[in-house]
């Protein structure tokens, strides 16, 4: 049985505070987000460019899918510049606080709503939650087959044949679509934007008829999901608090090529120089 074509590949991604900038901390221990620089999360750029991949290879669809507030629509412009075809925003003020209970759930609501899939590729974790829970979840919810920490796949009647990585090697593993993968960063990188894809982001900019054509912004009601097990309603998760453990910047010294006993003395005055500083 030939594979069949085209391809329906949904990408789950989200925008992040920018690594690279300081985010300051509100008063309920949440992060700033108004006043943080934002960006694509690093590890849906694999995700994004399995996404791509697929379609470049196969043939089919790319849709990209977020869940933020009205600025998040940057990260899909970004995925249409890459390739994406389409992309849908799932944002609404009750979504806020949501863990990855409540997020895989409103994304879950969000992939129905969007139609039938043969692959929903996730990021392997998100830089602001680190829980690496929303792919596995979702794949539970769907009840469909998953992948996890996936470095390499093929497709070959109705089938996807997926190396992952495992604890000291890796694993070979086999399984009919659809079927929810996320991709480890020993993936391939996200390729370049496209010149069309450029082009075409800046049409859509221009065209507002257009832009609600390509970029559809959805909110709990229009994906008919419950309220009540979406945001901080639907999260049993408790961030007890949140602190700052350091500041960006900073200096490091390499101390090499001298005795054993040289090195130590270094370190030891460079730690009591630094207690004077504190004191």
């Amino acid at each position: 049985m030939a594979l069949l074509l085209p391809v329906n590949i949904f990408v789950l991604i989200k925008q992040v505070p920018d690594q690279s900038a300081k985010a300051g901390i509100n008063a309920d221990g949440t992060i700033d987000r108004a006043k943080a620089k934002r960006m694509l999360n690093p590890f849906d750029r694999y995700a994004l460019e399995a996404a791509l991949h697929t379609k470049r290879t196969y043939g089919g669809t790319v849709t990209a899918i977020t869940m933020g507030p009205p600025p998040a629509v940057e990260i899909l412009y970004e995925a249409i510049a890459h390739g994406a075809d389409r992309a849908i925003l799932l944002s609404d003020r009750r979504l806020a606080a949501s863990d990855t209970l409540a997020t895989a759930f409103a994304l879950f609501n969000t992939v129905r709503y969007a139609g039938a899939f043969d692959l929903v590729f996730c990021g392997l974790q998100t830089t602001d939650g680190d829980t690496a829970q929303v792919g596995p979840q979702l794949a539970e919810r769907l009840q469909v087959p998953q992948i996890t920490y996936c470095e390499w796949f093929e497709l070959e009647d109705r089938n996807i044949t997926a190396r992952r990585v495992v604890e000291g090697g890796a694993q070979t593993i086999r399984c009919p679509l659809p079927a929810v993968v996320t991709v480890a960063n020993s993936y391939q990188r996200l390729a370049y934007k496209t010149l069309r894809g450029v082009q075409r982001v800046q049409q859509l900019q221009r065209d507002e008829a257009e832009r609600q054509k390509v970029i559809q912004t959805v909110n709990l009601d229009d994906i008919q999901a419950d309220p009540v097990r979406c945001g901080l309603k639907g999260s049993p998760t408790i961030v007890a608090a949140t602190e700052k453990v350091g500041e960006i910047g900073g200096r490091c010294v390499i101390l090499q090529g001298k005795p054993v006993e040289s090195l130590v003395s270094e370190l030891v005055r460079s730690a009591a120089l630094k207690d004077m500083v504190k004191s």
